[in-house]
């Protein structure tokens, strides 16, 4: 069914390209055996209903009342979750799960904070974000557009940038590219450090990316003979996740 010209609201903006809805639905690859996809945002359906057509259950979580009485008449037997996918308890799911959906630009990188945490659950998403967005989280040490986002997102997922989708197929056209991700889960079950302190150890190094460790990481109130190390004359984009990990683990060791 082609859906209906859809408003924005909620700072999203909505593809009205088939081609590239279902480009997007095939990007899922049922990575880590799941069965069940959750669409997030579906507004009037235009990924949704080539997702209906893959071998998953699918549920869709949505908050705008309009878009959901257009989903419920034209989606019969769908099942739509009426609430905001941030204040979402997991496990209202039940099970092992996807992510997928165009994300409104001004909650993307909430969404995927809410990946870190549900990790355990859901193995693969698939999300067209901001290009600048998708490009930052996909970048590795020593790239400009490497931080805190690409750091914590690879420290358990193997994360690819797919696509650009260009504006012009957007509905109504926003000012920006858009680009389409897709993470998996990596092999790491947990860090050999307080997770906690890993993601305050990453924080802190990239509130100043263009300083040096030694400067940026003060905070902590490392001892000298740690500081005067090679690696601390380094910025922080120029670390690997494993360095950031090795790192947390030392100053672990030393509060303890």
């Amino acid at each position: 069914m082609k859906p209906v010209r859809a408003k924005k609201h909620l700072g999203q903006h909505f593809l009205k390209d088939l081609d590239i809805a279902n480009e997007i639905a095939d990007a899922l690859t049922g990575f880590g055996d799941y069965n069940l996809v959750l669409e997030i945002g579906p507004g009037m359906g235009v990924l949704t209903q080539f997702l209906g057509k893959k071998n998953y259950a699918l549920k869709v979580i949505e908050i705008d009342r309009e878009s959901v009485a257009y989903l419920k008449e034209a989606f019969k037997g769908l099942e739509i979750i009426e609430a905001d996918f941030l204040n979402l308890n997991p496990s209202l799911i039940g099970t092992r799960f996807a992510l997928i959906g165009n994300f409104p630009y001004n909650i993307s990188s909430q969404i995927l904070f809410k990946l870190l945490e549900w990790r355990a659950l859901v193995p693969e998403l698939v999300g067209m974000v901001q290009k600048e967005v998708g490009v930052r989280i996909a970048s590795g040490p020593g790239n400009k557009n490497y931080g805190i986002l690409s750091v914590l997102l690879q420290a358990f997922y193997k994360v690819e940038y797919l696509f650009t989708v260009p504006a012009h197929v957007f509905t109504p056209e926003p000012k920006v590219k858009s680009g389409v991700i897709r993470l998996q889960r990596n092999a790491r079950e947990s860090l050999p450090c307080s997770e906690k302190l890993f993601f305050s150890v990453v924080k802190q190094a990239f509130q100043m990316r263009r300083k040096t460790l030694r400067n940026t990481l003060k905070s902590f109130a490392l001892p000298a003979n740690m500081t005067i190390r090679e690696i601390f004359d380094k910025r922080p984009e120029q670390l690997s996740v494993e360095q950031f990990i090795d790192l947390t683990t030392e100053i672990e060791s030393l509060k303890n």
